[in-house]
């Protein structure tokens, strides 16, 4: 990072800590491979259930979960649920084989920092890991239109009710970049600001619009055509 102190260049260079959750014994090996062989990723353990999955996390504190849905013992939503609840610095990243509109709302709902469908478990899935350690969110691009459910003229009537913004222009700026993916140190890049004052910003746009999480932030986003092509 720009202007960042020794110790954090140390700490950036730490390997991001996943935790592999899946009832198939074959794709866990697989995908520990896939993974151990980044240089900034490191697998600190399996989980075959929901339960298992569930105390790993609070025991080890993993920077990232790599969660399927259907789970024994404890299906993956309400691992997922749970996980928000009693470490909120963990990032969950959905893996399934369900490329359902439901599950993916759902999972958003429930705090998830992406989905990923198994069909994509390689470099899409590497991308995906970085992306939501950097606290950021990674959705397909096919995946995207699940936002927009309720059809286009429902979206123009909420955006014409919400026609007067409660953000300022700068914050409206930072929910763009952020709601788009950007880290913080990336959003601070463009707009020629420090993170502390990104991170200021994005703190209070999502207390004025009542969001809690980076899932809500880009449904606000996408609801009000603010993630349209310029």
């Amino acid at each position: 990072m720009v202007g960042s102190t020794r110790s954090g260049e140390t700490s950036r260079r730490q390997p991001i800590r996943i935790l592999i959750v899946d009832d198939h014994a074959v794709l866990r090996a697989g995908l520990r491979m896939l993974l151990d062989a980044e240089p900034d990723m490191n697998v600190i353990g399996e989980a075959a259930d929901g339960l298992e999955a569930l105390e790993q996390t609070l025991e080890c504190a993993p920077d990232v979960v790599l969660l399927d849905v259907t789970m024994p013992n404890m299906d993956g939503l309400e691992v997922l649920r749970r996980i928000r609840d009693r470490s909120p610095r963990t990032r969950v990243l959905i893996l399934t084989m369900h490329d359902d509109e439901g599950y993916l709302r759902e999972a958003l709902a429930s705090g998830s920092s992406g989905y990923v469908l198994k069909r994509a478990a390689d470099i899409e899935l590497l991308s995906a890991i970085r992306a939501v350690h950097q606290d950021g969110t990674y959705l397909h691009a096919a995946h995207t239109r699940v936002l927009f459910e309720d059809g286009p003229d429902r979206q123009r009537t909420a955006a014409s009710e919400e026609s007067e913004s409660p953000l300022s222009p700068r914050e409206d700026e930072v929910l763009r970049l952020v709601a788009l993916g950007y880290t913080n140190q990336q959003a601070a890049d463009m707009l020629y600001l420090s993170v502390k004052t990104v991170e200021t910003y994005r703190g209070r746009l999502m207390a004025k619009l009542g969001l809690r999480n980076r899932a809500e932030l880009v449904r606000y986003a996408l609801q009000r055509g603010m993630l349209e092509e310029e």
